[in-house]
């Protein structure tokens, strides 16, 4: 197990929804981004997050945010940054937040000390498998913004 996760979320059948997915996908094959780098793609599966982030050092999201800002804008922060607005009526393993999930794995001792997220305002969010072109267009950028976190 290495060191730093990074974990695309979202779908990647309600196009700007699986951004996360497919920016993980790509960077997956990019690297090296260094020694002790993992990748994974973990869809809509929130609770799996606490498996995948326990014993890391850092764990670092990609996913698509509403954030009230322009389609295709990216923004880096930490949990500590923000605060959720999503109600949602219990906890649930099936879907949830993802500040929810890292909030539990704080309580139980096993999160990281570093959580970045990467967060995109979607364009579009119909049914396909293709991202807007707004957000396809700026794939790059996006690339460049992670990967340089990273180091």
């Amino acid at each position: 197990m290495s060191d730093t996760i990074v974990i695309g979320l979202g779908s990647p059948l309600m196009s700007d929804e699986g951004v996360g997915v497919h920016l993980v996908r790509r960077l997956s094959t990019l690297g090296p981004y260094g020694p002790g780098v993992d990748f994974l793609d973990l869809g809509t599966s929130g609770a799996r997050i606490l498996h995948a982030i326990v014993g890391r050092k850092r764990a670092i999201f990609i996913d698509c945010a509403f954030m009230g800002e322009k389609p295709g804008t990216i923004r880096r922060f930490t949990p500590d940054d923000v605060d959720s607005v999503k109600k949602l009526p219990r906890m649930s393993l099936h879907e949830g937040d993802l500040l929810q999930f890292i909030e539990l794995s704080r309580k139980l001792g096993e999160c990281p000390d570093e959580v970045i997220i990467f967060g995109i305002q979607p364009g579009d969010l119909s049914v396909g498998e293709a991202l807007s072109t707004t957000l396809a267009d700026r794939m790059d950028e996006y690339i460049r913004s992670i990967a340089a976190e990273l180091g």
